[in-house]
């Protein structure tokens, strides 16, 4: 198999109040999502970096996505370096902390575990500290 590109392409992280999750996500992460409405999808896109590693994805309202703390956990890369900074920001905006800032390996980072304000379980991820 010759695999030009990352496994995964894009992630959908179901809310049940988009206001509240966007304040939420745009809080912690320091930055700014897109607003669109796709059919009966009501979504907040995460920026996408040009030529930057991973994959990007959005905060999706509908019928079919119900956020829960038991799927799928998505790794956002911490870019101010340090794990603790965005989790410090959790629960002044409706999360949670659920695992503090955690050595993985020396060679693999840092990572903390949270639950969002709709109720997801999301990762965060630094390299250095």
């Amino acid at each position: 198999m010759n695999m030009k590109n990352n496994v995964v392409g894009w992630f959908e992280i179901p809310v049940m109040d988009m206001d509240r999750a966007v304040r939420f996500y745009e809080n912690v992460f320091d930055l700014k999502l897109s607003r669109h409405q796709i059919g009966p999808l009501e979504m907040a896109w995460f920026p996408m970096i040009e030529g930057g590693l991973g994959a990007t994805g959005s905060l999706v309202k509908s019928e079919f996505h119900t956020p829960s703390d038991k799927g799928v956990r998505v790794y956002f890369t911490a870019h101010s370096g340090d794990v603790a900074i965005e989790a410090g920001r959790v629960k002044s905006v409706g999360g949670k902390v659920l695992m503090p800032k955690t050595l993985i390996t020396e060679d693999i980072g840092y990572m903390a575990v949270v639950l969002d304000s709709e109720g997801n379980q999301i990762a965060l991820h630094s390299r250095k500290q």
